[in-house]
């Protein structure tokens, strides 16, 4: 059994990218003498439940799908997985993703389709990936490359904050340690009014002037 998984649900004008409404006709069309099924976010759980059954049971041999079949489907008998446009998926998406195969006895592959033409950055991402089992390593390896984003905001990868000294990767000790020492004031004096933590308090205030909306961020 094969999974499919693509980016988008349908096409978009805004970009060329492969979309799953056209891939299940696509199999449908070349693979006559398979069942073919597909799963996605705007589906019904009713239909999403029945399409999903029939795959798990074996009805159905190819799962064209979205990232809707991410965690949670086991389907030890699934051997091959299709990423179309793999340069869209993050690298812990698709580590998670490549997951739902290799659950049997046969030997199993994930396949990483794209664009023949990629960026010198997107290469090294998607190396990674085929490099590396180990998704503790794969998450770390994709910070350095994309960048955390913003913690408080809605950019999604970069360094949107200016640390002086500390490489927020390569320090992650060392912050993790600022941070335990931070909860271990906090919990003393949550409001920050003791002498001793009045400097922190000053400083605070200072660096939070500017006010988030928070609304802008789901």
């Amino acid at each position: 059994q094969v999974y499919v998984v693509y980016p988008l649900i349908e096409k978009s004008e805004k970009s060329d990218l492969k979309d799953l409404e056209a891939g299940f006709i696509y199999y449908k069309e070349h693979f006559p003498a398979y069942s073919v099924c597909m799963v996605h976010g705007k589906m019904k759980p009713k239909d999403k439940e029945e399409q999903m059954q029939m795959f798990i049971s074996g009805e159905c041999q190819i799962l064209v799908s979205t990232t809707v079949i991410e965690v949670g489907v086991n389907v030890p008998n699934a051997s091959v997985m299709l990423i179309e446009e793999a340069q869209r998926f993050g690298l812990s998406q698709i580590h998670q993703l490549r997951g739902r195969v290799g659950r049997g006895a046969e030997q199993s592959y994930c396949l990483l389709a794209t664009p023949y033409k990629l960026s010198d950055i997107t290469r090294k991402r998607l190396d990674i990936v085929t490099r590396s089992n180990d998704g503790f390593e794969i998450a770390e390896a994709d910070l350095k490359l994309r960048g955390p984003g913003d913690l408080d905001g809605t950019m999604q990868s970069g360094l949107p904050f200016d640390l002086r000294i500390a490489d927020i990767v390569k320090d992650g000790a060392i912050l993790q340690c600022a941070r335990d020492e931070v909860q271990t004031i906090l919990k003393d004096d949550p409001l920050l009014v003791k002498e001793e933590n009045r400097m922190l308090s000053a400083e605070l205030k200072k660096r939070s002037q500017s006010t988030i909306n928070w609304s802008s961020i789901s």
